[in-house]
């Protein structure tokens, strides 16, 4: 019994595929399976297999919204792609020939490149073995202050404890008054009692507690701009032996693998044995379980009671499709798609099913109108507007909801007034084209939307120095540290080309007003929070847009004061959010603020082969440079050899990329050529070693995923009784051993999702034959996008390439929020402020 969940974007909007195996993706390590796929496509997630779950199958690898089953014996593949007409030049970066040659020749040391990569901290914890003697002799040497020598400064020395050892001994003969030694809260009582019993102060008066002394509240500690705090890595606290234990019965009775106790207790929570035996269908709210697994465990406990047609079965079957659609990005789905695919179920009755979900509360219905329905020549004007019915867990429906009142507040509120209307004229008349344009749109906007490629960003920087200027408290979040780190320092390259010439040499640029999304929710990063409980920020620039899903989004706009700017920016062209929703495509599709399209294109040859990627066109580009080269490979065993030769050698000796600046970006985690067999290879290249730490050695790079959709590229520093040490783009991560697991993979090769948001001097694509049903426009225009300097594309997918360039574009996702950002219809029998898009939810 495999316990790899279903995805159900491969069929469309609202359409559940019951009958592919299809992994959720997550950015995280979490759980890996080595099972094939049944009909779903290839993807980043790995196949799940159709033995018993066990406890690594249990948590499933979902890499991102819509992606499908990779099988680990064939198609494990996000995408692929085709050499044709990706570039000028093939082979590998030095011979630049198109064909089947060496991407580089192989050097009888090659293979030791970093053998001595376990020493490397041998010394480590003995460079400090001095450190406690290097002030040994700092107490003497202030004796020649009084110019006197060291014998003579002894001498004194002694005289004086001569002198304090008779001085106690003479005190100690003496008498001892009573109290004498007290002093403080002791002295008082002492007294107090003396004076009640002398008569001097009534007992009542004496002991009476005075009123305390109000405390200032203490003032939050001042965190320098752009500081990232090191990430807590504290497991959150598990569920109790006790209640594992009960579980741990319950699915042995079951036939269901006891391992899956932990995942269950914490899934269900208090009392979860008691659930699970009244209702075994409850098992499928453990991640990775499927539908069959769970009739399987419940034919087990419940016996000839156990029917198809069991409301309990048909109440968790709809809540699973729910969640597997959220895992593909959808936040709903439609009725009529959801009825469908429980019928493909076997469950006899659908709709009961579905009202008795909603009925529980475990889901609810929405009604929105269909702006764009086919008009009717019978229809008169006192008709209804047709509508759809959607169906959405509470969680992502109350989100969506949420994130669409605030959008609808920064529109329709005033920003902060920072500066007057002729220093943002000013401002504005300093800068050309579409820079320009965006400082216009700011000045008067509570939210606007900016597009463009990664040169774009010269512009969401200049509007930050500006508002700084002005007066406002700018700030930028990144996606991911990476993009931080890279935003950050071109902050910097921008506030020093507006200095003088003679200032640049001795001025030091302060630190850049930037943090990741998720620190800056937190507070590990960016300015805090004011009394409110909102961000301490006027302006804020949120780049890497695409990536925000409608949780995090709403819980950004939920904290932003009255008055902020919010500026969405990214590229539309990139994949979309891990989590569910679409928010950037979204606010592009509905129009109700300004939208700045850059006009900054991305230089290069690389900027030139991306751009047409966007536009849906595979161009040839000249390379002379060998910006852009193209290996041709014939099987996944060849791609792995030819990925490891350009990384440790070829790139290395041609570009001038050394390998620790170098990515593997390749379409999948499982399969012949996915994450983990590129990584097995590379490591032992890189940093060949034991993994005696879970698998791990110092020196490692790795790929930390905290919460599913981040990931942090880093390496291993060592290890010790408290876990895996990291570093993580200057960060200290501490991951406890009983995390490792499921939260840590090695990071020489990435998926496209864990990829974005970031940029690497050098970047190899792999792309295996099996990987072609997988391939689309948005996957390859992210994948080849991460370069700066150098690609290198290992392919092996015939023409696939440019026919998935040119013909599949991003699938598409069921969302509420468009509906819920048009402005409410006025009819004779709507009141004023009544949103028309929601006529009516159920939730039981």
């Amino acid at each position: 019994m495999s316990t790899e969940p279903e995805t159900t974007e491969q069929t469309g909007p609202g359409t559940p595929d019951p009958g592919a195996d299809n992994g959720p993706r997550h950015d995280g390590p979490a759980a890996e399976s080595d099972g094939t796929s049944g009909a779903g496509a290839p993807s980043e997630g790995a196949g799940a297999s159709e033995g018993g779950p066990s406890p690594k199958d249990g948590a499933s690898e979902a890499e991102g919204a819509g992606k499908d089953v990779a099988s680990e014996g064939g198609a494990s593949a996000e995408d692929g792609t085709s050499g044709s007409g990706a570039a000028s030049g093939g082979g590998d970066p030095e011979s630049g020939a198109r064909g089947g040659g060496s991407a580089g020749d192989e050097r009888p040391g090659a293979d030791a490149n970093g053998s001595g990569a376990e020493a490397n901290g041998s010394g480590a914890e003995a460079n400090s073995s001095g450190a406690e003697a290097n002030s040994s002799g700092a107490e003497e040497n202030s004796s020649g202050a009084e110019e006197k020598s060291e014998a003579e400064a002894e001498l004194a020395a002694q005289r004086v404890e001569r002198a304090r050892i008779e001085q106690r001994k003479a005190e100690r003969k003496g008498p001892i008054e009573s109290g004498g030694k007290l002093s403080g809260t002791a002295a008082d009582l002492l007294a107090a009692v003396r004076a009640v019993e002398g008569g001097e102060r009534p007992s009542a008066t004496v002991f009476a507690e005075p009123d305390p002394t109000p405390r200032r509240a203490a003032p939050e500690p001042a965190r320098a701009p752009g500081t990232a705090v090191p990430e807590a890595a504290t497991a959150p606290a598990g569920p109790a032996p006790e209640t594992v234990q009960a579980v741990r019965r319950v699915l042995a009775r079951g036939g269901a693998p006891e391992t899956l106790a932990p995942q269950v207790a914490a899934s269900l929570g208090e009392g979860a044995e008691e659930r699970l035996h009244a209702d075994p269908w409850q098992l499928l709210h453990v991640t990775g379980v499927r539908p069959e697994q769970a009739d399987g465990f419940a034919r087990a406990l419940l016996g000839a009671e156990c029917r198809p047609d069991d409301e309990r079965r048909g109440q968790a079957l709809t809540v699973w499709l729910l969640e597997q659609a959220a895992l593909a990005g959808h936040t709903a789905l439609e009725a009529p798609a959801l009825t469908a695919a429980l019928a493909q179920r076997a469950v006899p009755d659908p709709e009961a099913a579905l009202h008795g979900t909603l009925a529980q509360g475990e889901a609810l219905v929405f009604q929105d109108a269909l702006e764009d329905a086919p008009a009717t020549e019978d229809a008169g004007e006192d008709d209804e507007h047709p509508v759809r019915a959607l169906v959405g867990l509470e969680r992502y429906a109350l989100a969506e909801e949420s994130l669409a009142d605030g959008l609808a507040r920064l529109i329709n509120s005033a920003p902060k007034e920072a500066g007057s209307a002729s220093d943002w004229e000013r401002a504005t008349a300093s800068a050309q084209g579409s820079t320009a344009e965006l400082l216009r749109a700011a000045a008067s906007h509570g939210l606007v939307l900016h597009t463009g490629g990664e040169a774009s960003r010269v512009e969401p920087a200049r509007l930050l120095g500006e508002s700084g200027r002005l007066g406002l408290r700018a700030w930028a979040a990144a996606h991911s540290p990476l993009g931080r780190d890279c935003f950050g320092q071109l902050l910097r390259d921008v506030s020093r080309a507006r200095e003088p010439a003679e200032a640049q040499e001795h001025s030091e640029a302060p630190a850049p007003a930037v943090a990741t999304v998720a620190g800056l929710l937190s507070g590990a990063e960016g300015p805090g929070r004011d009394a409110d409980g909102s961000l301490a920020l006027d302006l804020l620039v949120v780049l890497d847009a695409p990536q925000l899903d409608v949780e995090t989004a709403a819980l950004l706009v939920e904290s932003l004061p009255d008055g902020a700017r919010l500026v969405l920016a990214g590229d539309p062209a990139v994949l979309w959010s891990v989590g569910p929703g679409r928010v950037f495509a979204d606010l592009l599709a509905a129009r109700v603020c300004p939208q700045i399209a850059s006009r900054v294109p991305d230089p290069g040859p690389l900027g030139k082969l991306v751009s047409g990627i966007g536009a849906g066109e595979l161009n040839q580009v000249a390379a002379p440079g060998k910006e852009v080269v193209i290996v041709p490979v014939r099987d996944a065993g060849e791609a792995v050899h030819r990925t490891v030769q350009l990384v440790a050698d070829s790139v290395p000796r041609a570009i001038g990329v050394p390998a620790d600046q170098t990515v593997v970006i390749t379409p999948g985690h499982g399969g012949a050529a996915g994450t983990r067999a590129l990584n097995t290879a590379l490591k032992e290249r890189l940093n060949p070693g034991p993994g005696r730490f879970g698998g791990f050695d110092p020196g490692d790079r790795i790929a930390y995923s905290p919460a599913p959709g981040r990931t942090l590229p880093g390496q291993v520093v060592k290890a010790d009784a408290e876990g895996l040490h990291l570093s993580c783009s200057g960060a200290h991560v501490v991951v406890p051993k009983e995390r490792v697991e499921t939260h840590l993979r090695h990071g020489w090769a990435l998926t496209a999702h864990q990829a974005v948001g970031g940029r690497w001097p050098a970047v190899v694509v792999v792309l295996p034959g099996d990987a072609t049903r997988a391939l689309s426009r948005p996957w390859i225009y992210t994948a080849f996008g991460r370069a700066a300097r150098h690609l290198s594309v290992v392919h092996g997918v015939e023409q696939a390439l440019p026919r998935a360039v040119a013909e599949i574009p991003a699938k598409p996702r069921t969302t509420r929020l468009p509906v819920l950002l048009q402005p409410p219809a006025q009819d004779p029998g709507t009141a004023p402020g009544t949103d028309s898009g929601t006529q009516e939810r159920t939730g039981g």
